[in-house]
């Protein structure tokens, strides 16, 4: 990575604190070398001490200071951001967006003819360093650009490049699929407060499991049914609760789930 890469935060929220975080555990930038804005002193102050990185209640001392700025303030405030700061924008800068439903084409409308940008789907999980995130380029975002973001990415978990038409369906599977996920942590836990476990317990239980098997399906490149097989024994207790699962159709509630959210970004983008 070369060394006069800098980058520079617009908004200092728990997202951006987590890819800052992550961006300095891996070493691709030091403190020093990021930067921050956002109105709130609070959010401020959490950035920094979180990361050791300076901020600012400028956008414009981002900009100023940063060749690849990472748009992360809420979507209903990027049409201000980009047009207060359009004249700041050159051709040394990538921006790299996080705002969900935001168009790259809305975007580029909004900048200078030119201008790199490169729209991001990432999820909560980058708190963690375990994102599932995908990445779109625009028209004059180039391939290095993309190479660069996809390792800026998998310093907070894993990362793909798609088309931009298909980031509403990451945003429906892995933007929300967190929520599903620890709704089914939820009801995991209470049936084994059902079955009898205190509820501390049956909580972790739960949580590692899915943490286990999720490892199970990444480290071992099996497909999940394959898996799902090895733990059902012929007559055993497993396939008597995956009757129970089929029975509640969570299949194909699940891809409905997925479905459904997927449209709803849709029309979000459209608004």
């Amino acid at each position: 990575m070369a060394t006069s890469l800098t980058i520079g935060f617009l908004g200092a929220g728990k997202m951006a604190t987590a890819l800052a975080r992550g961006f300095i555990r891996a070493e691709i930038v030091f403190p020093r070398e990021i930067i921050a804005s956002d109105l709130s002193e609070v959010a401020r102050a959490a950035f920094t001490k979180e990361t050791g990185a300076k901020t600012t209640a400028s956008s414009a001392d981002v900009l100023h200071f940063a060749n690849v700025l990472v748009l992360a303030v809420k979507p209903d405030q990027v049409a201000a951001v980009l047009a207060e700061q359009r004249g700041n924008f050159t051709n040394a800068h990538l921006l790299i967006s996080i705002a969900a439903g935001v168009t790259l084409a809305k975007m580029e409308a909004a900048l200078l003819a030119g201008t790199r940008v490169i729209r991001v789907m990432p999820n909560t999980p980058a708190l963690v360093g375990e994102a599932a995130a995908a990445f779109a380029l625009g028209k004059s975002a180039t391939a290095a650009d993309g190479e660069l973001v996809k390792k800026l990415l998998s310093a907070v978990g894993i990362a793909f490049q798609v088309k931009e038409s298909l980031l509403d369906a990451v945003t429906g599977l892995s933007g929300s699929g967190p929520a599903y996920v620890y709704q089914f942590i939820e009801a995991l836990s209470d049936g084994g407060v059902a079955a009898g476990l205190p509820r501390d317990i049956a909580t972790k239980l739960a949580a590692q499991t899915v943490l286990g098997a999720a490892k199970m399906v990444l480290e071992t490149g099996q497909h999940p049914g394959a898996l799902k097989d090895q733990v059902t024994s012929p007559g055993g207790t497993t396939i008597e609760g995956l009757h129970e699962l089929e029975k509640g159709k969570m299949r194909a509630t699940v891809m409905s789930a997925v479905r459904a959210a997927t449209e709803k970004s849709k029309k979000l983008g459209q608004g």
